[in-house]
């Protein structure tokens, strides 16, 4: 059985090896796109603001992971790089945003963007700008498991199992939890959850805690396969916010659904345009959207303006 691809009118055929091959490597980068959409959308749903920085997060994760791994265990240094992140994500909010009233969106735009700059710079000057990785969490870069002929990386599934549990832990933690609850409260009527006695500039804090935390994660998972850079996050975030406005900006369960499809739609690109055009489709992508379909392809405008969950 071959599966055929069209291009410039010429056919090319694609074995079942192959095909499930760039569909498990779809799968592996559309959840790490949807973690950090999901991230966007935890800080917009609180706050209204979205956060150009969450790429960083990632990196940050990624790169103080490996810093710590000279001197701890391997999870330890994990636990202890998610929490750092998760500190410098609380500081971001108290000293950068919690002092804005009512600011324009164009205001959080650039400050955002002007925070991801000054988190990159001091990357760079930490680490420089060589490309480090974490040790596989099992084998090395040459084990594989075969899946129904194909092989495929332990890492592959560590990303696909560590991702696939902090979608769910975040939907029954938003559905379920108070401290979840709460937040959504303050994301639907951020007046009336005060007039409750809910400090709603603490919920705002925990957001970029929770989604530093979740972006650092991702990135400690995924730095063993696509290796960890200074200026790494810069990409995921253009990837992330797209994949957060094809499924719905505030709608973070269609981002799911939003990054597998964009990470399978680039996987299989390889076959028919050159590497180097990947990023290009995202792009395209966004700008199609928000063209044609500004509240995403899984929203709808009222839920866009209700910013749930």
């Amino acid at each position: 059985m071959q599966f055929c691809l069209c291009h410039g009118g010429l056919v090319f055929f694609m074995t079942p090896e192959l095909f499930l091959q760039y569909l498990f490597a779809g799968v592996t980068y559309g959840l790490i796109y949807a973690i950090v959409a999901i991230g966007f959308n935890i800080i917009y749903n609180t706050t209204g603001i979205i956060n150009f920085a969450q790429g960083e997060f990632v990196m940050l994760g990624g790169m103080t992971a490996i810093s710590l791994h000279h001197y701890l265990p391997l999870p330890l240094a994990i636990a202890a790089a998610v929490a750092i992140t998760m500190v410098i994500g609380a500081l971001i909010e108290m000293v950068f945003i919690r002092w804005l009233h009512n600011p324009s969106i164009l205001r959080m735009i650039i400050i955002t963007i002007g925070l991801s700059i000054l988190i990159r710079e001091g990357a760079l000057h930490i680490w420089g700008e060589g490309v480090r990785a974490l040790p596989y969490f099992n084998g090395n870069e040459i084990t594989s498991i075969v899946v129904l002929g194909v092989g495929v990386s332990p890492q592959v599934f560590w990303v696909l199992g560590v991702c696939g549990l902090m979608v769910a832990a975040l939907y029954l933690f938003f559905k379920f939890v108070p401290l979840g609850l709460v937040m959504r409260a303050c994301a639907a009527n951020r007046v009336a959850a005060t007039l409750c006695g809910v400090s709603t500039k603490n919920m705002v804090t925990f957001s970029f805690v929770l989604s530093a935390g979740i972006g650092a994660m991702a990135g400690c998972v995924v730095s063993p396969i696509t290796y960890s850079q200074y200026d790494g996050g810069t990409n995921l975030a253009i990837k992330g916010f797209t994949v957060a406005i094809l499924g719905g900006l505030g709608n973070s369960m269609a981002a799911v659904a939003a990054g597998l499809l964009l990470g399978i739609i680039e996987a299989f690109s390889i076959s028919v345009v050159p590497l180097a055009f990947q990023d290009a489709i995202a792009i395209g992508i966004l700008l199609i959207i928000l063209f044609i379909r500004p509240h995403g392809l899984f929203g709808n405008r009222s839920a866009a303006m209700l910013k749930e969950f």
